[in-house]
Protein backbone atom coordinates (compact mmCIF):
# COMPACT_ATOMS: atom_id res chain seq x y z
CA UNK A 1 0.00 0.00 0.00
CA UNK A 2 1.16 3.55 -0.72
CA UNK A 3 2.73 5.26 2.30
CA UNK A 4 4.01 8.63 1.15
CA UNK A 5 1.80 11.50 0.08
CA UNK A 6 3.28 11.47 -3.42
CA UNK A 7 2.61 7.75 -3.78
CA UNK A 8 -0.99 8.21 -2.64
CA UNK A 9 -1.44 11.01 -5.15
CA UNK A 10 0.00 8.84 -7.93
CA UNK A 11 -2.51 6.11 -7.07
CA UNK A 12 -5.33 8.63 -7.47
CA UNK A 13 -3.89 9.97 -10.74
CA UNK A 14 -3.43 6.49 -12.18
CA UNK A 15 -7.02 5.56 -11.28
CA UNK A 16 -8.36 8.66 -13.07
CA UNK A 17 -6.18 8.07 -16.12
CA UNK A 18 -7.18 4.40 -16.25
CA UNK A 19 -10.87 5.35 -16.27
CA UNK A 20 -10.35 7.83 -19.10
CA UNK A 21 -8.31 5.38 -21.17
CA UNK A 22 -10.88 2.65 -20.60
CA UNK A 23 -13.64 4.91 -21.93
CA UNK A 24 -11.55 5.87 -24.96
CA UNK A 25 -10.72 2.24 -25.73
CA UNK A 26 -14.38 1.29 -25.41
CA UNK A 27 -15.35 4.09 -27.82
CA UNK A 28 -12.83 2.83 -30.39
CA UNK A 29 -14.16 -0.72 -30.09
CA UNK A 30 -17.72 0.55 -30.65
CA UNK A 31 -16.75 2.28 -33.89
CA UNK A 32 -14.80 -0.76 -35.11
CA UNK A 33 -17.79 -2.97 -34.32
CA UNK A 34 -20.02 -0.71 -36.45
CA UNK A 35 -17.73 -1.29 -39.42
CA UNK A 36 -17.72 -5.04 -38.86
CA UNK A 37 -21.52 -5.15 -38.62
CA UNK A 38 -21.84 -3.17 -41.85
CA UNK A 39 -19.43 -5.58 -43.56
CA UNK A 40 -21.44 -8.59 -42.35
CA UNK A 41 -24.71 -7.07 -43.55
CA UNK A 42 -23.18 -6.45 -46.98
CA UNK A 43 -23.98 -2.72 -47.04
CA UNK A 44 -20.90 -1.25 -48.72
CA UNK A 45 -21.97 2.40 -48.42
CA UNK A 46 -22.59 2.05 -44.68
CA UNK A 47 -19.30 0.19 -44.29
CA UNK A 48 -17.37 3.01 -45.99
CA UNK A 49 -18.91 5.72 -43.83
CA UNK A 50 -18.39 3.63 -40.69
CA UNK A 51 -14.77 3.02 -41.74
CA UNK A 52 -14.09 6.76 -42.02
CA UNK A 53 -15.45 7.30 -38.51
CA UNK A 54 -13.58 4.30 -37.09
CA UNK A 55 -10.32 5.44 -38.68
CA UNK A 56 -10.73 8.89 -37.15
CA UNK A 57 -11.48 7.41 -33.75
CA UNK A 58 -8.52 5.00 -33.92
CA UNK A 59 -6.11 7.77 -34.84
CA UNK A 60 -7.48 9.91 -32.01
CA UNK A 61 -6.79 7.04 -29.62
CA UNK A 62 -3.26 6.80 -31.02
CA UNK A 63 -2.65 10.51 -30.45
CA UNK A 64 -3.96 10.20 -26.87
CA UNK A 65 -1.63 7.28 -26.21
CA UNK A 66 -4.39 4.74 -25.62
CA UNK A 67 -3.32 2.60 -28.59
CA UNK A 68 0.15 2.22 -30.06
CA UNK A 69 0.68 3.85 -33.45
CA UNK A 70 1.39 0.58 -35.24
CA UNK A 71 -1.64 -1.08 -33.66
CA UNK A 72 -3.92 1.71 -34.86
CA UNK A 73 -2.46 1.59 -38.35
CA UNK A 74 -2.79 -2.20 -38.48
CA UNK A 75 -6.44 -2.11 -37.44
CA UNK A 76 -7.28 0.60 -39.99
CA UNK A 77 -5.44 -1.31 -42.71
CA UNK A 78 -7.24 -4.57 -42.02
CA UNK A 79 -10.65 -2.92 -41.81
CA UNK A 80 -10.14 -1.00 -45.05
CA UNK A 81 -8.98 -4.18 -46.79
CA UNK A 82 -12.17 -5.93 -45.71
CA UNK A 83 -14.33 -3.03 -46.92
CA UNK A 84 -12.44 -2.95 -50.21
CA UNK A 85 -12.95 -6.70 -50.65
CA UNK A 86 -16.72 -6.16 -50.51
CA UNK A 87 -16.60 -4.51 -53.95
CA UNK A 88 -15.52 -7.71 -55.66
Amino acid sequence: MANTNSAKKMVRKIARRTAVNKARRSRVRTFVKKVELAIESGDQAAAKTALVQAESELMRAVSNGVVHKNTGSRKVSRLSARVKAMAS
